[in-house]
């Protein structure tokens, strides 16, 4: 009889560790899936002009995501989602070179967002974004 009991016990002990492992491995993909407690919201960002320098970025995040403002060398301001699109990384700045630089695979992005060369299969998502004197509102 007390060996009835123990194999009870490690039986239920066994059941609850492979509940709890099943649960660990898939809340990561139910978070994945299911929609952010702030989707549909779209958020807004205000900066003025003198907060990006000619030639230079400023990286910020919008609605979750990384994106960045550019005022490439004789043009105007330009706001883009900083996310590669072969693989999701965080494109670099390049001021010298007025393009972007994926650090993950080399993919390269001209100051308008559009390929240059590398893996990634389309240019950069560009950003709605309005001018009012000197404040840029992004969004």
């Amino acid at each position: 009889m007390e060996m009835s009991s123990r194999r009870k016990f490690l039986t239920a002990c066994l059941g609850t560790l492979g509940i709890a492992g099943l649960g660990a491995a898939l809340y990561p993909l139910f978070r994945y899936l299911a929609p952010s407690k702030g989707a549909g919201i779209k958020q807004k960002m205000t900066f003025q002009m003198s907060d990006v320098p000619e030639g230079g970025a400023k990286y910020f995040e919008l609605n979750g995501t990384a994106a960045v403002l550019v005022k490439p060398k004789g043009g105007t301001v330009v706001a883009f989602s900083a996310v590669c699109t072969h693989l999701g990384c965080i494109v670099q700045w390049q001021k010298g070179q007025d393009q972007f630089l994926c650090p993950c695979h080399g993919g390269q992005f001209s100051a308008q967002g559009t390929v240059l060369g590398g893996p990634p299969p389309k240019p950069l998502e560009k950003l709605p974004l309005v001018v009012q004197g000197t404040t840029i509102t992004i969004g």
